[in-house]
């Protein structure tokens, strides 16, 4: 639901994401990402949508092009409601939640799952985590059971805790090599000061360290809840057999209360701050940006269209032709708006070699500047909507993706009527609203910058 790719989504720690794939049955995976949906359907996406008794919200929509079932539960509680001092505590409940039930093993979970060529996993992400199955359609059943299992009956075995544990441990550590990953974990810290969003998903070395096995019984035991979850269904499935499985497999998960979200603002950045670390390196990694906009905002369709001309839009961006094309500092350059529940942030990132440092800078915050005091050109605006809506429709291209579109879209409390009106959304955009939301959300006086570098030699002018 952000203007980017998920995959670019953050440059920070990535979440511990947990798959398992069968070998055995590659063709039959393969074959679940196999375009299920054509450009012209994208506008026909009407998911049937009903509210269990126990405060379950569950979306279904019927594809029947492959013989393929997508089971996606969204559970409202990501990294943005981890205590402060404990973070990646979402992340490590996610992580676990397949690490055996009280009626399942690990390995018995893997086993059962390989075994039909499906797969099963969980993840945490900032304001949600997300738990899935993909099956054949004659193994739903077993697909539905082992979501079910692994959502509401997850045992947090002592040793697995501690072998999860250890092992993010070991990403975060390895993580501390990484230029990209030091530079976007300082970004978020300068640009989220007291807020969730300041920390990576699965937290630091410090923080998980905190972290013990009752922290993680108590924070299951408070957030998932059948009414904090959304429930998608999509692909080789009725509504009626949909209704049945819900029931049968989450019927029993007693409804909770639900905790209230408490959220401080962060900090407003009203100055340039900057942040520069020494590593001993060719190149500098350099960050830029500042607080950003949710994805619920009302410009965020006209902000989407000035983003990708000014970075996001590849080898046609503003950024990549000035700094890449004509000037020659950097192999690529994007921007990004991260839109989320909460307003996120709006940051460029790139790498140059160290005596052109203070050049890429000047000339990100050049190319900031321009858009924001003149009006972007008529084959501009053309090609940035056209790219927009006409890859719309490759985001909903398998029943994997539909169904985690779909739960974000009511998570968002976009409308079913997204699908129809994203295109018609964006096509409205016109040259004036470009230059209104560069005005309002771009800010080349008051930023936050980050270079991971040899600092010495680069001498950045702060």
């Amino acid at each position: 639901m952000t203007t980017k790719p998920k995959e670019q989504k953050r440059h920070s720690p990535a979440p511990r994401s947990v798959r398992r794939w069968s070998v055995a049955c590659l063709v039959t995976l393969v074959l679940s990402w196999v375009c299920v949906t054509s450009p012209g359907d994208a506008a026909d996406i009407s998911p049937m949508r009903f509210t269990t008794p126990n405060g379950m919200t569950v979306l279904v929509l019927e594809q029947h092009f492959l013989p393929i079932i997508e089971i996606h539960a969204l559970i409202k509680v990501g990294s943005a409601q981890d205590p402060p001092e404990k973070a990646g505590l979402a992340n490590l409940v996610a992580g676990l939640l397949d690490e055996g039930t009280t009626t399942r093993s690990s390995k018995q979970l893997a086993e059962q799952i390989d075994f039909v060529g499906g797969s099963l996993g969980a993840q945490a992400d900032e304001d949600f985590t997300t738990a899935s199955a993909r099956t054949l359609k004659k193994d739903v059943d077993l697909g539905f059971t082992l979501l079910a299992d692994i959502i509401q009956r997850p045992a947090f075995p002592k040793l697995e805790f501690e072998r999860v544990r250890a092992q993010i441990l070991g990403e975060i550590t390895s993580d501390k090599d990484d230029p990209g990953h030091v530079a976007m974990k300082t970004f978020n810290q300068l640009v989220f000061q007291n807020h969730p969003y300041r920390w990576p998903v699965n937290g630091t070395e410090d923080t998980l360290g905190k972290i013990t096995l009752a922290d993680v019984q108590t924070f299951y035991a408070k957030e998932y809840l059948p009414n904090q979850v959304i429930l998608t269904i999509v692909g080789d499935v009725t509504v009626e057999q949909a209704t049945t499985l819900v029931q049968t497999h989450f019927g029993s998960w007693k409804k909770g209360v639900v905790q209230p979200r408490t959220v401080k603002k962060p900090a407003v950045i009203d100055k340039k701050i900057v942040q520069l670390i020494e590593k001993d390196l060719t190149q500098s990694t350099i960050v830029i940006g500042h607080h950003g906009i949710s994805r619920t905002n009302p410009d965020f369709y006209a902000v989407t269209v000035m983003n990708h001309v000014l970075g996001a839009g590849g080898f046609s961006s503003r950024l990549m032709d000035s700094i890449r094309d004509k000037q020659g500092l950097a192999y690529g350059i994007t921007s990004h708006y991260d839109a989320r529940s909460m307003p996120g942030s709006f940051w460029i990132n790139l790498q140059t070699r160290t005596e052109t440092t203070n050049q890429a800078i000047n000339s990100v915050l050049a190319e900031m500047k321009a858009i924001r005091e003149a009006p972007v050109s008529d084959q501009e605006l053309a090609d940035a909507k056209a790219f927009l809506m006409g890859s719309f429709p490759l985001r909903l291209d398998s029943t994997a993706k539909l169904a985690k579109v779909l739960a974000q879209v009511e998570f968002f409390g976009l409308g079913f009527d997204y699908f129809s009106q994203y295109p018609k959304w964006i096509e409205r955009v016109t040259k004036e609203d470009v230059l209104r939301v560069a005005r309002q959300y771009l800010d080349p006086q008051r930023y936050a910058l980050v270079v991971v570098g040899n600092i010495a030699k680069a001498k950045v002018r702060n």
